[in-house]
């Protein structure tokens, strides 16, 4: 039988931690720790995680994989409730002051903003989480709902598109953690889009307006919108996490017919890409994260989920076996 000498030129190495700097398909025993490991760049996966305490779709969503805000929504009825995420289990901590559904969202899971929505009639209504309580802060310019979450901070934030009664909404807003300001105008008007980024740098990708679904994505360099690359894949009702330049937008309505998606994109920069599917058929869900640690929540599957996705990519240590 062959040894791995023979098949590699090298034998296994052994080390007392593990290497800094492995190469892709390296192996090497931790003495340490006993166990046989190696080094490998994930391309991307989905994992199920453990479920929010309520289900409900069209909730806002805040934070990275490992501390995330869930908030409002649709149970039914319109929801308040609030949980944090801690990278393993969902907690329920202090309400929103309103019951909202398709709410914008953004920052993190100590620092948050949720604005806009229905309640149920469209508002501007905005609120500020502390880590602690949600409190009323201004209101947004224009009211809306059915907006994407992600971009920016609760200090320096970035509310698009949407929609108002009788309008898929192109306008932008500027928030600077006391106010909201009118800003350039997106190219497309649409509504559950996806959207990634800061208040200087993001992205809007798909959603829907009276033509459809769409596949447009549009990049904002703190000034204006610029048409970039399309999605492979139009799709409104869609989740996402990362920046303008590494975004991830997943699930969705393929067809603006309440129809359900798994596909996951990855963007580059320049281009999207397919990636592996989620686990299960999602819409009208929340994402946060990052696009190589990212994190999927509620939704319609199609029915109403309290479901908990976790995405990982990008260079893993794996352990073999241990003695």
């Amino acid at each position: 039988m062959a040894e791995y000498k023979g098949i590699h030129g090298t034998k296994i190495q052994n080390y007392t931690s593990d290497p800094a700097n492995p190469l892709q398909g390296e192996v090497w025993y931790n003495s340490t720790s006993n166990s046989l490991k190696y080094f490998y760049v994930n391309p991307g996966s989905w994992a199920t995680g453990n479920s929010l305490n309520t289900a409900r779709n069209g909730l806002g969503g805040a934070g990275i994989q490992t501390a995330a805000l869930a908030f409002g929504g649709f149970e039914p009825p319109n929801s308040d409730k609030t949980e944090l995420y801690n990278g393993t289990n969902w907690t329920e901590v202090n309400d929103l002051n309103a019951t909202i559904r398709w709410l914008g969202s953004l920052g993190t899971s100590t620092a948050a903003l949720g604005f806009g929505g229905s309640a149920p009639a469209t508002t501007a209504g905005t609120e500020l989480w502390n880590g602690t309580n949600w409190t009323e802060v201004n209101d947004m310019q224009q009211i809306r709902t059915q907006m994407p979450g992600g971009i920016g901070t609760s200090t320096a934030g970035l509310g698009f598109g949407g929609y108002a009664p009788g309008n898929a909404l192109t306008s932008t807003e500027s928030w600077n953690g006391t106010n909201w300001t009118a800003v350039n105008a997106l190219n497309t008007g649409r509504d559950f889009l996806g959207g990634s980024g800061t208040q200087t740098a993001g992205l809007a990708f798909g959603g829907g307006n009276p033509g459809g679904v769409l596949a447009v994505t549009e990049l904002w360099n703190g000034t204006n919108w610029t048409e970039v690359s399309n999605l492979n894949e139009g799709r409104s009702e869609l989740a996402s996490a990362g920046t303008s330049t590494a975004a991830l937008g997943f699930g969705g309505d393929p067809a603006d017919d309440g129809s359900v998606t798994a596909k996951t994109e990855s963007w580059n920069g320049t281009n999207w890409t397919e990636v592996s599917d989620l686990g299960t058929t999602t819409r009208r869900f929340a994402g946060c994260g990052t696009q190589t640690a990212a994190l999927a929540f509620g939704g319609l599957t199609p029915s109403t989920t309290a479901k908990t996705e976790v995405w990982t990519a990008g260079p893993t240590t794996a352990t073999i076996g241990t003695s």
